[in-house]
């Protein structure tokens, strides 16, 4: 299984960004989906999860109601839609999948990562 994350790069404050993690070697289709992000100098934090289904989705608190999560188990791969962004919000940003079909907050639950994708956001 292999992950590539894509459509990173330099965005002003405020301004808006969509990732796209797509998923090659193995259907999506049963397995719930992670974005992730580290910060130079910080821990991998966890940014939101999407079920296998799309019925369920987990976002951390810094990020709802600006960030948006979703799926095309057809084309084999989940977005990251980003709007308000902040400068807070620069870091490499991961896609990740879990053997399971819900999504989940912990980065040890997922077995497969895309290589990462820089998000800069500049005041």
């Amino acid at each position: 299984v292999q992950l590539q994350a894509s459509g990173g790069g330099l965005v002003l404050a405020g301004g808006s960004q969509r990732l796209s993690c797509v998923a090659s070697g193995r259907t999506i289709s049963f397995r719930g989906i992670g974005w992730f992000r580290q910060a130079p100098g910080k821990e991998r934090e966890f940014v939101a999860a999407i079920s296998n289904d799309a019925r369920n989705t987990y976002y951390r608190d810094s990020v709802k109601g600006r960030f948006t999560i979703s799926r095309d188990n057809d084309k084999n791969t989940v977005y990251l839609q980003m709007d308000s962004l902040k400068p807070e919000d620069t870091a490499v940003y991961y896609c990740a999948q879990r053997e399971y079909s819900a999504g989940s907050y912990y980065p040890s639950d997922y077995v497969f990562w895309g290589q990462g994708t820089q998000v800069t956001v500049s005041s």
